[in-house]
């Protein structure tokens, strides 16, 4: 069985989450949830809220032991890049580019 949690436009480089998502790619669940809490990054918290959503969506199933669950799929995409314009001196202007992601959870 198949459970999986997406969420869309996290404001968060996809860069800096893959980094987190490929240290937890097919590992057990409990693990995984105890090395997001203990890491002190902003991409450990999002993934940690996905994977909990992922966790309590599989709960719903009564078939589904928990404890046996790993996480089969973590998928970070880029999603749209928020785009903003900085003064800078001689009233010339800079382009600031804002990266959001899309993160897939799925447990199996």
């Amino acid at each position: 069985m198949i459970s999986k949690a997406i969420v869309k436009r996290v404001r968060l480089s996809p860069q800096k989450a893959r980094v987190v998502a490929k240290s937890l790619r097919g590992s057990q669940i409990e693990s995984a949830v105890n090395n997001l809490k203990f890491s002190n990054t902003k991409a450990s918290k999002i993934i940690l809220k996905v994977l909990e959503s992922a966790i309590s969506n599989a709960e719903q199933n009564p078939s589904v032991d928990i404890d046996l669950l790993k996480i089969s799929k973590i998928n970070v995409d880029k999603g749209p890049t928020m785009k903003r314009f900085m003064t800078r001196a001689k009233g010339r202007s800079n382009r600031i580019l804002k990266p959001t992601s899309h993160i897939l959870i799925e447990l199996s």
